[in-house]
């Protein structure tokens, strides 16, 4: 019998031609289609109409996005530990309400903190910056936050909240969630001299004022006229009928100094921070002679000496604050108090 040819006698499997097809029509589909997907079918589709027309128009529009319906639990109330039972409140520079302020400004996993442990105070350990230094080691390299509380001679409340332990340190140490910060507290007796009733209390009684400080008022040369004749004739009439109070006729307030509501709390607070600006890195410095917070251009933000007997706080680029305490930038430190908040 005559020999097979060569190309009659080899033949090539069916699965390695179906592959070599399918590599071909991949070689094919790069070599004809322009870069990035189908062409055709994706002009037509209505996404890569509306992202191109927006970037046409050099405007994006964000998707829309409805608010999730899961809030937050409510945060327990903070409890203060660590004061000795001899203390005594007027010696305590923190207060719960004070603390409450300062927990909504530091970082969300430490606001879950319930319990905020004393670590340092003038008033039971003496007044010595090694002291505080020694009792901060054992929470050196904790995640825990610190807040440094301050009191001058006028009663001024300010401090910081820092976000490591104090330590002496050649460089500066801290991170940009530290702040400084200043709190006015009003008594009740204070609200009520120099602040104006709430809108829910009784004001039947008060004695309505303008801001016309003499009695007379000279309009002409020869011609005077008391002042509540420069008021509109509805008002000048409502003041001649009200009748006469007891108490001053200068003042806002009622007769008596205890509201039925919006002022029954034992005291109110105006806070005021001073969060990390950015425009340098001097947080954190402290040394065995003096503990400081913030700096720049040759001014500290907060700055004590070690025996806590004197402080400055200026203007500082670190946080952009304005000076803590009422009696200027140097001030004479009556209270020193150091809270650890976490573990």
């Amino acid at each position: 019998t005559p020999p097979q040819s060569m190309s009659s006698s080899w033949s090539v499997p069916a699965t390695v031609s179906h592959a070599a097809g399918a590599l071909g029509g991949l070689l094919r589909r790069f070599s004809t289609d322009p870069p990035g997907g189908h062409g055709g079918n994706r002009d037509a589709s209505p996404s890569f109409r509306e992202s191109k027309g927006n970037r046409t128009n050099g405007v994006y529009t964000p998707p829309y996005r409805t608010a999730s319906p899961f809030q937050p639990p409510p945060l327990y109330p903070i409890t203060l530990k660590g004061w000795n039972e001899s203390t005594p409140e007027s010696a305590r520079l923190l207060t719960r309400a004070l603390a409450e302020e300062i927990r909504l400004l530091v970082p969300a996993r430490l606001q879950l903190c319930e319990e905020w442990n004393l670590v340092y105070s003038l008033e039971e350990n003496g007044v010595s910056l090694g002291t505080l230094y020694k009792k901060c080691d054992d929470l050196r390299g904790l995640r825990n936050g610190f807040c440094l509380i301050v009191r001058d001679s006028q009663g001024g409340l300010f401090g910081a909240y820092l976000t490591e332990a104090p330590h002496p340190s050649p460089h500066y140490f801290g991170t940009g969630e530290c702040f400084l910060w200043r709190a006015s507290v009003f008594s009740p007796h204070t609200l009520v001299n120099h602040l104006p009733p709430p809108p829910s209390a009784d004001t039947t009684n008060l004695q309505r004022s303008t801001t016309i400080g003499s009695s007379t008022s000279s309009i002409g040369p020869n011609h005077k006229t008391s002042s509540s004749s420069l008021l509109p004739p509805t008002l000048q009439s409502s003041l001649t009928t009200l009748p006469s109070p007891t108490h001053s006729t200068h003042s806002l307030a009622p007769p008596s100094p205890s509201f039925h509501s919006g002022i029954s709390t034992p005291e109110r607070i105006r806070f005021k921070a001073f969060p990390y600006s950015g425009v340098n890195d001097y947080l954190m410095l402290c040394d065995h002679s003096f503990l400081s917070v913030g700096g720049g251009d040759g001014h500290y933000g907060l700055w004590l000496d070690d025996t806590f007997e004197k402080g400055v706080s200026s203007h500082c680029l670190t946080f952009g604050n304005e000076p803590l305490s009422e009696e200027g930038e140097k001030f004479w430190v009556v209270g020193v108090e150091l809270w650890s908040i976490g573990n």
